[in-house]
């Protein structure tokens, strides 16, 4: 199971990061708009958060080795961010004066596990 569900994370995460490349504009403002987002937007970025991280958890709550626990590790965060998103949309929404450089962590942190989940899914 550890390999399937990292077969699918490995290409979205890959492929966000990516996006963050080509359209790092897109992703500024997207990021700079957060205290203008549209409310039920909100909550439902945080109902789809949920409700991954719980498939993920419900079908891989493995904690055995690092690859298994990197997997279950994301479905936490899913989980998490989820409840932010629609416990307290106020916290979540707040940006940092740095989304340069928030931005630029974030592309790269996509990328590299990304390119790792795609290593445990694909090999």
């Amino acid at each position: 199971m550890t390999q399937f569900i990292a077969s699918i994370i490995g290409p979205y995460l890959l492929v966000t990061g990516l996006g963050m490349v080509l359209s790092r504009r897109f992703y500024l403002r997207m990021m700079s708009g957060n205290d203008s987002a549209d409310p039920i937007l909100l909550n439902l970025s945080g109902a789809v958060h949920f409700v991954l991280g719980m498939i993920v958890l419900r079908n891989h709550f493995l904690w055995n080795n690092l690859e298994a626990a990197l997997v279950s590790l994301f479905g936490v965060l899913l989980v998490l961010k989820g409840v932010v998103l629609i416990a307290v949309p106020e916290r979540a929404v707040q940006t940092t004066e740095k989304i340069g450089n928030t931005l630029s962590v974030s592309t790269a942190g996509f990328l590299i596990v990304g390119l790792y989940f795609c290593y445990i899914g694909y090999r």
